[in-house]
């Protein structure tokens, strides 16, 4: 599909992909409850119900997930992740990966006239989350750079080196845990010699706990 420059205007959107995994494998109705479930966790994050009442919010929905663009800060789909993280405790059975970055991103209209959202930003962030198992937030390098020099959050950084994507492209990967949140494995994606790979790319001075985070919502999956 082929667009003039006056109708693509990009800007940089900070993105949180998001889906369930081993979805194909469940049945249609595990399918559909598990994704009314995640529905339902991400319409309760603060940070999307912030940045939806201020019109800086963009949804993709996909089969198993969706993207969430938030045109607010780098921040935000961090801390979205967090409270989605903490709300799926109390549902065991769903499983989710997530991939974060910031990046170009515009609103499009698809061959069925109906609004989209395209760009590297959101590329980029799949590809990311794409290389995470179940409970990894993985982060782009670019967006635990933007985090890394404030304490709240750079105690939980830990880069993982470089992981191969399609086409034979590659990320570099930064996973995100607390003592709470995420994944501390690395992904199975990683060779053994990247897996052993120290965290020495991002500078970490004595940082607080991660703050609680308040309540809110996300919207992905379906309706996203």
């Amino acid at each position: 599909m082929s667009a003039s420059s006056s109708d693509v205007k990009l800007e940089i959107g900070h993105v949180l992909f998001i889906d369930i995994v081993g979805y194909s494998k469940l049945l249609i109705t595990e399918q559909q409850e598990q994704l009314q479930t995640l529905k339902e966790i991400v319409r309760a994050t603060e940070q999307v119900r912030i940045a939806e009442a201020e019109g800086k919010l963009l949804r993709l929905p996909t089969g198993d997930g969706g993207a969430l663009v938030f045109r607010t800060s780098p921040e935000a789909p961090v801390l979205s992740a967090l409270e989605i993280t903490r709300a799926l405790k109390d549902h065991p059975e769903l499983r989710v990966r997530i991939g974060i970055h910031s990046g170009p991103v515009s609103e499009i209209t698809d061959l069925n006239e109906q609004a989209n959202i395209a760009g590297a930003g959101i590329d980029v962030a799949q590809r990311v989350m794409d290389c995470g198992d179940a409970g990894h937030i993985l982060l782009s390098k670019h967006v635990a750079e933007d985090l890394a020099p404030h304490p709240r959050w750079n105690r939980y950084l830990h880069d993982l080196g470089e992981c191969e994507v399609k086409h034979g492209d590659k990320v570099f990967l930064v996973n995100f845990y607390t003592d709470e949140f995420g994944n501390p494995e690395p992904p199975e994606k990683l060779d053994g010699a990247q897996q052993q790979q120290p965290a020495t790319a991002i500078t970490r001075p004595p940082a607080s706990h991660c703050n609680s985070v308040a309540a809110g919502e996300i919207h992905c999956c379906s309706s996203l």
